[in-house]
């Protein structure tokens, strides 16, 4: 049974740039011996570091923790912007074959107490923006452990789990029992680290927001994030080559920014301009004043940026806009396309894929297949070299033609699993069910419907989310929409709107959404309920949080009740 398999072109066109890397960090070494005075790595604020440095950067890092006793197996979590202290790190950790563990830097206290539980890290690398965070946490964290009991945040397991991790702080000085990351970087004797051969090895853990509860940390390996480079490198035309001047503004501590972005650019040389703080103005100045080529961005940006003046000539040196992590807004895209010219080229992809699984890239032409056909709107595109996406339907079988099906993931670059015991990993097969809902049509084109566990049932009847936030964002006043499941004593669930609507009145868009939506969709799909806010909780990369919503909806409903 094939399940309306469909596979990635071969990929023996791919361009090898380093012979057989066992990890990230041989991509370094290879570009330090044969490019030394290229700039690597390029701050907006002005710092920089060629290769050749880059390398003794890494190197030095690399023996500092081997001396600070960190080994193979150990998890280290950086709590760092997108600096240079980030990805030499994050190299040097790898180079020891230990696991790096990135968290966002911003993460709340009890957020990031449960991640040092859970991956019992013994190193912590804090940045300014991160280091209160990160003391408190440790601190609470000690304080759990002395206690033995933490609560319904931190159950026994984890515990059990947890280590006594050590401080090392970044650009601020270090407190009573911290380690100055100056020092970790002093000595330039390299660090003989054993060639271990053995690319399953656990390189990264990401912890994943999820749709509800807790974040799991997906286990990465040294296989699938390679692998994924590999995958991103064989696309034609390229999306990525030495020439270019990359833009890093995704955040590092995402798998998008950490392996499609600076994964990609150590794979290709080319020069990665590091990016601290996501604003849209900025961004556009350092697209000029560095010439970036490649802007690999977030689907917010084109909002932000739609009401720009002179936007093109801003966007001059560009040959090559990447959209992915979260869905497109059509709307703000056309409007950019013909304000600039260029094209949004977008894909689909996941943390557990490392990440990026279909581009519309690979649309494949009818003519010179290095040539993409023109995606058909609505797409992210066909899947990538080496990987294969199958849809099922809720009995693991093929759906009819045309019908949705839970999208599932094989290939090389697919995790191990969740941590720390592998669960919920690829099956025996290697297919990996992503939990979204897409269709895939002749062509072999992906689209995404929605995610399996934020379908709503309304009396027996299936609504995809994802459908009635398209009509409701049809609506002039409305700028951004999100739809939810909630209770209902009659039809089991309900649909509710959120919706966002600068400037309008509140029962005036109430009554257009419910208008519209009357007029545009089946009885059972139209919203029970309207709630205008001024704002939905997302992600850094856009996508709207709506297990905090549900969150929300879940104690007015307990308030109501109480």
């Amino acid at each position: 049974m094939d399940h309306g398999s469909t596979r990635g072109r071969p990929d023996d066109d791919v361009d090898q740039v380093a012979p057989q890397p066992e990890d990230l960090s041989d991509l370094v070494v290879a570009a330090a011996a044969e490019s030394p005075d290229k700039l690597a790595l390029v701050e907006a604020d002005g710092r920089s570091v060629t290769w050749a440095e880059l390398e003794d950067e890494v190197a030095r890092l690399a023996h500092g923790l081997s001396e600070a006793g960190v080994v193979a197996g150990y998890r280290v979590v950086l709590a760092l912007e997108n600096t240079i202290e980030f990805v030499t790190t994050y190299l040097a950790v790898l180079r020891v074959h230990a696991v790096a563990v990135p968290v966002n830097p911003r993460s709340t206290p009890g957020e990031l107490t449960r991640m040092l539980a859970d991956s019992g890290s013994r190193l912590v690398v804090a940045g300014p923006a991160a280091l209160d965070v990160v003391r408190r946490a440790v601190t609470d964290l000690a304080a759990a452990r002395a206690a033995g009991d933490a609560g319904e945040d931190l159950p026994p397991e984890l515990l059990a789990r947890a280590a006594e991790p050590r401080v090392v702080v970044v650009g601020s000085e270090p407190g009573p029992g911290e380690w100055a990351f100056s020092a970790l970087r002093a000595d330039a004797t390299p660090v003989e680290v054993p060639r271990v051969r053995d690319r399953e090895r656990l390189a990264v853990l990401l912890y994943t927001s999820g749709t509800s509860g807790h974040p799991r940390a997906a286990m990465l390996s040294h296989r699938a994030l390679l692998a994924n480079i590999d995958q991103v490198g064989a696309v034609r035309p390229p999306m990525m080559h030495g020439d270019d001047v990359v833009l890093g503004v995704l955040p590092l501590f995402h798998v998008y920014g950490l392996n499609a972005v600076l994964g990609s650019a150590l794979r290709h040389r080319a020069k990665l301009v590091l990016v601290r703080e996501y604003d849209p103005e900025t961004i556009l100045d350092v697209v000029d004043d560095e010439a970036c080529s490649v802007l690999p961005v977030a689907p917010p940006v084109f909002r932000h940026w739609r009401d720009e003046e002179a936007l093109a000539e801003r966007l001059g040196p560009v040959r090559l806009i990447l959209s992915g992590s979260a869905p497109l807004d059509p709307v703000s895209v056309a409007r950019f396309s013909a304000a600039t010219g260029l094209v949004v080229h977008q894909g689909y992809g996941l943390t557990e894929a490392a990440p990026v699984v279909t581009s519309t890239l690979c649309v494949a032409g009818p003519g010179d297949p290095g040539e993409p056909a023109a995606p058909t709107p609505g797409s992210v595109g066909s899947v990538l070299p080496g990987i294969e996406v199958r849809l099922v339907d809720e009995s693991g079988r093929a759906p009819e033609p045309g019908d949705p099906g839970e999208i599932q993931v094989r290939g090389a670059n697919v995790f191990s699993g969740y941590w720390p015991d592998g669960s919920d990993g690829p099956d025996a097969e290697g297919w990996f069910s992503t939990g979204d809902v897409g269709l895939l049509d002749p062509r072999g084109e992906l689209f995404l419907v929605d995610r399996v566990k934020e379908l709503v049932i309304v009396s027996g009847f299936n609504v995809y989310p994802s459908e009635v936030e398209d009509v409701v964002r049809e609506v002039a006043a409305v700028r951004e929409a999100a739809v939810i499941g909630v209770g209902d004593d009659e039809t089991g669930e309900a649909v509710l709107a959120f919706v966002v609507a600068p400037g309008a009145e509140r029962d005036e868009v109430v009554a257009e959404v419910r208008e519209h939506c009357a007029e545009r969709l089946a009885r059972f799909k139209v919203p029970s309920r309207v709630e205008v806010v001024d704002s939905l909780p997302v992600t850094v990369t856009g996508k709207v949080r709506k297990g905090t919503l549900r969150a929300q909806e879940r104690r007015r409903t307990v308030e109501l009740l109480s």
